[in-house]
């Protein structure tokens, strides 16, 4: 910020009813009354020489150039001592070759921002004026520039302004930089500097058209319009200041022509400003009362009153930008939709222009910003200036580009000038090739516009089609080197270009040589492409060519040959002889005999593959249990190693008791799964106590019982079932769920009472119960199923008991076949409803899209679109099967779910014994950890050829705990070998 006012304006929008601070109250002070200084002499040597007063100016010390030193001598103030002093050190040469790299990198890619203004930069600290100059003229050019860049800009050429021709060339800066962005700091600067030229020819009307005009674009900002009004008022009031010491030297009615009038100019803009709802309203309506000798008027008050309750509303908005954190774009949306409710067209416009200062690389911001635009004001200049900012600001997006020609045509631009946008739209540097494709299409349909169809010939027809083949040659050569893809793959430039032959010139020889064009470029294999060429046979051209391309395509269709077989026979069975009809039966019984061929081979060949996926799958499984067994065995054999040395000792007689290290080693252990409920039995058998850190099962089912009535209980009374929606996978973030929930729900009727689920330490649990006063209201609260809340999709369903009634399953959507429904497969996560609906209603009438998300509320790349019609979803099928859509290849076929798996019934086996016994049934896990055998461990002890039950190992013959205790006999050598270990 250049000036204090423009500091003090800054500053006012941080704190809106915040005086100076007390260590930058002595500066404020200063700076305010210098510009007062600079307004007050400017002012008073304007007035005496239009007054033609004979007061010698010199002896006062005023002179047309003092506004000027002093209004640069104000504006630095912020400035550090010897900014402009350019100093040349040993970096000097560092700098000089950084500014050749960057030039040269400019030369190569003159869309590099940051390489841009690091060369201005540079070029400033070395003192190239004239280079510097030249360089933020090129950058002003391909970019809008910010406002310390302008400010920047302005200040170095108010510092070299020397004659009139200067001063008119930092007019027309000040001018390109007011176009750019909203921005009340230059504007400020602009009215302050105009100032300086008041003493000039028309300077008066100067100072008040820009102060106009300043009003105009930024005197509604809440937060910084009110530095523009002060500084226009002081200087009114400078104006009255210099001259009231002449004033009772004129006659009255000279008087009432100058003084009087003057006075009412700055009794209007106190009104004026008194009656738009800014922030330090207050203090502004004390000054007026300070200010104004008479009475205020009650018309002016009223307003003012009326302003402070529009402040009122404004405030939550304000203050919400405040708070946020930069850029604030959703605050800004919010902002936004609420001055689109009030539809002030001023207002809507300011909050956007706000918006785009803090969000210019937000292409969507500028797009609906465009779009009300376009809709709404219709002003061409506005207009055309908004949407040739956008795409200076996004130029990456074709989007953009494309509303940019339309909104030209639509407002008249002349040919020329649209031609060259086009240019430079192809010369934006698009991220996709397809963006190519689009802008192609915009600019051919504008040609096609242009094209008087009632003359054989035209400039504007040969115009068009010179476009056509030069847009076919750039996708080719340019985009497809590019992007290795032309972008345009179902060739729809070329389609187009076929139907404008064929409709619009009726040159059915070109249409036709087109079309050859396009199923040589790998399209002959799609029933739709073979059928979009049909038909426009059939409008334009006729039945031997219809019927030669139904012929052609029987034979070259791979995706849907069935379809085409039933076209061409049905144009047969009406129009063609018996030939033709025996013709066209043998060709298409031969055709789907071959396809069912090959579509058996290709099953087989995927049921191979299978089966040796699952053959394989089997194989893994087998390896994994022999390990598991392996290493179950090992375990084993390491536990009877350790009982049978303990029952050496023990017959030795060298240790009376367990050792203590073994006891503490015992303890320690951890017993592995399934052992901790095995310890006790084992214990009694071993003849050990061993201790174990289980709970005993008495206080197990206490701590059971006692968690089980912890879980917190709502009361719920069952006859109200029918008056009550349950409501489930809500955020747990929500911290007051029944006040967040109630205003969505008494949209369906009057709610009685909502229920939220909270756990014992206060955390909501994500589900309630929400009871209405009628039944009709929870039947229409069931159509908020699946509605999104705070980022998650709500489920709202029946109230009912599921321990009376298990088998009640709520499902909205039909699990059935559905012909006039498609279902849409990978679609990119990024995909809106939006976005797929502008693809689908090309194909018919859509009537409903569903994304399909996850209980998050993510999105699985899934939909479900339905038609009007079967037809219209059958020709969907045919023309989306396969599109890319943002990289993404789709698959579309008619809605048909698969039906759910049914648990099998539990079958029979026979027992070894010959009887027949139920086949035990694994829970939703299989065959789980927890299954374990009921014989204790110390019996479990099979051999290597020990066969596997089936649930844990078989179990050996039972034998009694002396024998189970018994050492086998020792010999000598054993004996000395236990020693020797010792």
């Amino acid at each position: 910020m250049a000036t204090a006012a423009a500091t003090s304006a800054s500053e006012a929008e941080a704190e809106p009813k915040a005086g100076p601070t007390a260590e930058g109250e002595e500066d404020e002070v200063k700076a305010a009354r210098t510009r007062r200084k600079v307004l007050s002499r400017a002012v008073a040597a304007a007035t005496y020489k239009a007054m033609g007063s004979g007061w010698d100016q010199q002896e006062e010390g005023v002179s047309e150039s003092d506004g000027d030193e002093e209004y640069a001598m104000a504006s630095s103030a912020e400035s550090s001592p010897g900014e402009y002093e350019w100093e040349y050190d040993e970096e000097e040469e560092k700098n000089q070759l950084e500014i050749e790299r960057l030039e040269e990198q400019l030369s190569i890619n003159v869309y590099d921002y940051n390489c841009h203004v690091d060369l201005i930069r540079l070029l400033r600290l070395e003192g190239e004026l004239t280079k510097v100059r030249m360089a933020r003229q090129k950058m002003s050019e391909i970019f809008p520039l910010t406002e310390e860049l302008w400010l920047e800009w302005l200040h170095d050429e108010i510092t070299m302004a020397l004659d009139g021709l200067d001063r008119e060339h930092v007019y027309d800066l000040f001018e390109k930089a007011v176009k750019d962005y909203i921005c009340p700091n230059i504007w400020l600067e602009y009215g302050q500097y105009s100032v300086g030229g008041i003493g000039q020819k028309g300077g008066l009307e100067k100072v008040r058209s820009v102060f106009e005009r300043a009003l105009s674009s930024v005197g509604l900002h809440m937060t910084k319009g009110l530095a523009i009004w002060e500084a226009y008022r002081e200087f009114e009031s400078a104006i009255v200041e210099a001259a009231r010491p002449i004033a009772g030297f004129l006659s009255p009615f000279d008087r009432e022509q100058t003084f009087d009038s003057q006075l009412e100019k700055v009794h209007s803009l106190f009104r004026r400003q008194l009656a738009i709802p800014l922030f330090d309203m207050e203090a502004t309506f004390a000054e007026y009362e300070e200010w104004s000798e008479d009475p205020i008027p009650e018309s002016v008050i009223q307003n003012y009153n009326k302003a402070l309750q529009q402040l009122e509303k404004y405030k939550p908005y304000e203050e919400a930008l405040l708070q946020a954190e930069a850029p604030r774009l959703a605050e800004y949306q919010a902002y936004i939709d609420f001055e689109m409710k009030i539809g002030d067209p001023a207002r809507v416009q300011l909050i956007f222009e706000r918006a785009l200062v803090e969000n210019c690389l937000v292409p969507d911001l500028w797009i609906r910003y465009s779009q009300y635009l376009d809709r709404q004001l219709k002003v061409k200049d506005l207009v055309l200036s908004v949407h040739n900012r956008a795409v200076r600001n996004c130029p990456w997006t074709v989007a953009l580009w494309s509303r940019y020609l339309l909104a030209m045509e639509r407002h008249g631009v002349d040919h020329q000038v649209i031609s060259a946008t086009f240019e430079k739209a192809l010369s934006a540097g698009f991220i996709q090739a397809t963006d190519y494709v689009e802008i192609w299409q915009a600019y051919l349909d504008y040609l096609r516009r242009r094209v008087d169809f009632k003359q054989d010939s035209s400039k504007e027809l040969e115009e068009l089609r010179s476009a056509f083949t030069r847009a076919l040659e750039y996708l080719k050569q340019e985009v497809e080197e590019r992007f290795n893809e032309s972008g345009d793959p179902s060739c729809m430039i070329m389609q187009n270009w076929a139907r404008i032959e064929a409709r619009l010139c009726n040159n059915m020889q070109k249409a036709r040589e087109l079309w050859d064009s396009i199923m040589t470029k790998g399209n002959a294999k799609y029933a739709n492409m073979w059928l979009e060429y049909y038909n426009l046979e059939r409008a334009h051209g006729d039945t031997q060519h219809c019927r030669k391309a139904l012929h052609r395509a029987v034979q070259c269709t791979s995706d849907y040959p069935e379809h085409v077989c039933e076209v061409l026979l049905t144009m047969e069975r009406t129009e063609g002889t018996l030939e033709d009809w025996d013709i066209a039966v043998q060709k298409t019984e031969t055709r789907l005999a071959r396809v069912n061929e090959q579509r058996i081979k290709v099953a087989e060949k995927e049921a191979a593959l299978a089966q040796q996926e699952e053959e394989k799958a089997e194989q893994r499984k087998r390896a994994r249990a022999e390990k598991k067994a392996l290493k179950k065995k090992k375990k084993t054999r390491g536990a009877d190693k350790r009982k049978a040395e303990e029952d050496d000792e023990k017959e030795w007689g060298d240790d009376e008791e367990e050792q203590p290290s073994k006891r503490r080693k015992v303890e320690d252990s951890t017993p592995s799964a399934g052992e901790a409920q095995d310890r006790e039995p084992e214990a009694g058998l071993l003849g050990k106590s061993v201790p174990v850190d289980v709970d005993p099962p008495s206080k197990q089912k206490e701590r059971a019982a006692a968690l089980k009535r912890d879980v917190p209980k709502v009361p719920h009374d069952s006859s109200k079932d029918s008056i009550t929606v349950f409501v489930s996978n809500l955020p747990y973030s929500m911290s007051e769920p029944d006040v967040q929930l109630r205003p969505l729900f008494e949209a369906c009727g009057e709610v009685a009472e909502i229920r939220p689920i909270f756990s014992n330490r206060g955390d909501f649990r994500g589900y309630c119960y929400v009871e209405f006063k009628e039944e009709k209201s929870a039947l229409q609260a069931l159509e908020l199923d699946r509605k999104n809340v705070e980022g998650r999709p709500m489920f709202v369903s029946p109230c009912v008991d599921k321990s009376k009634n298990p088998d009640f399953k709520v499902f909205r959507y039909s699990t059935a076949l559905e012909k006039h429904k498609l279902f849409v497969s990978g679609l990119p996560f990024s995909c809106t409803k939006e976005e797929l609906e502008e693809i689908c209603k090309a194909h018919g009438t859509v009537k409903d899209i569903r994304l399909v998300t996850n209980r998050a509320g993510k999105p699985k790349g899934l939909a479900y679109v339905e038609y009007e019609s079967e037809s219209q979803a059958s020709q969907a099928v045919l023309k989306m099967d396969g599109m890319t859509v943002k990289e993404n290849v789709i698959k579309v076929a008619i809605s048909n779910p698969p039906q759910r798996k049914v648990p099998e019934k539990p079958e029979a086996r026979r027992a070894p014994g010959g009887a027949l016994v139920p086949r035990q049934i694994y829970g939703a896990r299989g065959k789980g950890r927890t299954q374990l055998s009921l014989l204790p461990r110390a019996l479990q002890r099979p051999g290597a050829s020990a066969a596997q039950a089936e649930n844990g190992p078989a179990p050996r013959p039972a034998v009694t705990t002396s024998a189970a205790t018994e050492a086998p006999k020792m010999s000598n050598a054993d004996f000395a070998k236990l020693l020797l270990r010792k």
